[in-house]
C-alpha cells in the first residue's frame, strides 16, 4: 500500500535541508511504530519519496512524499500517530492512498507549483512596481541566464510563468515544476527587478510554497493530495 503525506516546514525548520527533512520523517516514523515496508538487500530503507525537495529558507505549506507500507488501517489515524511525533513547524495535514504504480508517483506528476513571495526589503521596487506586472507578463519572451552542466545559457522562462499577481503586498507566482522545467521564484524575481531596472539585494525575499500539482487530461492543475483517497 502507498500513501501520501501532505505536510507543512514552516517557522525555524526552514533552515533545515532536505535531507535532514528525510531523516527526521524517518526516525518520527519509527516512533510512531507505523507499519513501513522497507526495500530488500543488505543495507534496507524505508520506501519513501519526496515529491519537490524545497529550497533552503523558504518554508512551506504544501509538501508532499510517498511512502510504503504494509498496512494502515485509517488514514486518519495514520496522520493523528504521526503528528504526536511532529514539532510544531512541522505538521502532517492530509494522509490519502495512492496507486502503488510508477505512473502514480508524486515525483513524477509534479508539474507546477504556487508561491507567495514577500519582501525582506520592500524599499527596493519602485512604490508603483505592481502597476508594471502587466508590461511584464505582456514580454514575448523573458530571457534568463541558466546555468546547466554544460555552462550557462540563455533560458526563456515566459512559457513556465503560469500565473503572477500582486495580492497585496505579497507576490503569488504559480510556476512550472518537476525535473524538466524547473522555474524557481528567485529566478522570476531577478527577471522582474531587471526589467524594473533595479538590483534585488540578496537575501531580499521570502518564499513560501503553497500548493504542488500535477497536470491533468484538460491541461489543468490538480493538487497531488487530490489524487488519492482516504481510508476509513
Amino acid at each position: 500500500m502507498r500513501l501520501r503525506i501532505k505536510f507543512s516546514k514552516t517557522g525555524s525548520m526552514k533552515f533545515i535541508g532536505h535531507l535532514d527533512i528525510m531523516r527526521y520523517f524517518q526516525k518520527a516514523l519509527r516512533r510512531a511504530g507505523a507499519d513501513v515496508a522497507y526495500s530488500g538487500g543488505y543495507s534496507p530503507h524505508m520506501l519513501m519519496s519526496f515529491a519537490q525537495p524545497l529550497g533552503l529558507g523558504a518554508t512551506s505549506t504544501g509538501e508532499y512524499f510517498d511512502l510504503d507500507v504494509n498496512s494502515c488501517r485509517s488514514t486518519r489515524e495514520f496522520q493523528d500517530l504521526l503528528n504526536r511525533q511532529m514539532v510544531p513547524e512541522i505538521q502532517v495535514l492530509q494522509v490519502v492512498k495512492i496507486p502503488e504504480d510508477k505512473a502514480s508517483k508524486g515525483m513524477t506528476l509534479v508539474a507546477a507549483a504556487d508561491y507567495q513571495v514577500d519582501f525582506r526589503y520592500p524599499s527596493v521596487f519602485p512604490a508603483d512596481w505592481k502597476e508594471h506586472l502587466s508590461g511584464f507578463l505582456s514580454q514575448e519572451q523573458i530571457p534568463v541566464i541558466r546555468q546547466g552542466k554544460n555552462g550557462e545559457r540563455e533560458w526563456d522562462i515566459r512559457p513556465y510563468l503560469y500565473a503572477m499577481e500582486a495580492q497585496g503586498e505579497e507576490l503569488f507566482l504559480r510556476l512550472s515544476a518537476g525535473s524538466r522545467n524547473n522555474l524557481k521564484p528567485e529566478t522570476v524575481l531577478e527577471a522582474l527587478s531587471a526589467y524594473l531596472g533595479v538590483q534585488l539585494p540578496e537575501h531580499a525575499l521570502l518564499i513560501h510554497r503553497k500548493e504542488i500539482y500535477a497536470e491533468n487530461a484538460d491541461g489543468g492543475f490538480v493538487p497531488l493530495g487530490s489524487l488519492g483517497e482516504e481510508i476509513e
